[in-house]
């Protein structure tokens, strides 16, 4: 297996799972649940990740697409809020946060193996030095992520997904 191969296996393992972790969630208090004050909730953590593509088919493919307040509600500096109000229906975010990793992987798989050697964009966190390293990093971001969703599901009484 390529590096090409193994990063797309990741990022779809880790979106299967991911996925399996948040149809779990039902109603809008389960989607905004925090397990503490200020803490990543359900809806926050998938319009998060989607923000993330959107934002890496943006640096990387000059892809990006625009969604008013997407940034405002699950950028990086934002802070999520317990009311479903604030936020768009969670179908509106899974459906970007699908389409969004779609193209993302369809974007991965036009990439040479020399361009996963290019060095990334100014702005990206230090540790990434090429594309390789940020495309796998992706992966590792929506685990952590993933981790937080479990967490969520188990204490609104789900059965884990694994094990």
């Amino acid at each position: 297996m390529d590096l090409k191969q193994r990063i797309v296996w990741q990022l779809q393992v880790i979106r299967q799972l991911s996925d399996q972790m948040l149809s779990a969630f039902t109603s809008p208090e389960e989607w905004t649940r925090q397990l503490f004050p200020g803490a990543n909730h359900p809806l926050w953590i998938a319009g998060h990740v989607a923000f993330v593509d959107n934002r890496i088919l943006g640096v990387f493919f000059s892809k990006s697409m625009e969604k008013p307040g997407y940034a405002e509600k699950f950028g990086r500096s934002s802070k999520p809020s317990p009311n479903p109000a604030d936020y768009p229906p969670p179908d509106e975010v899974l459906n970007f946060r699908r389409e969004r990793r779609s193209t993302l992987l369809d974007c991965i798989a036009t990439l040479s193996d020399a361009d996963f050697e290019k060095p990334v964009p100014a702005g990206l966190p230090p540790f990434v030095q090429n594309y390789g390293q940020m495309f796998a990093f992706l992966a590792v971001h929506e685990g952590t992520h993933t981790g937080q969703l479990s967490m969520c599901r188990r204490v609104l009484g789900h059965a884990p997904v694994v094990g």
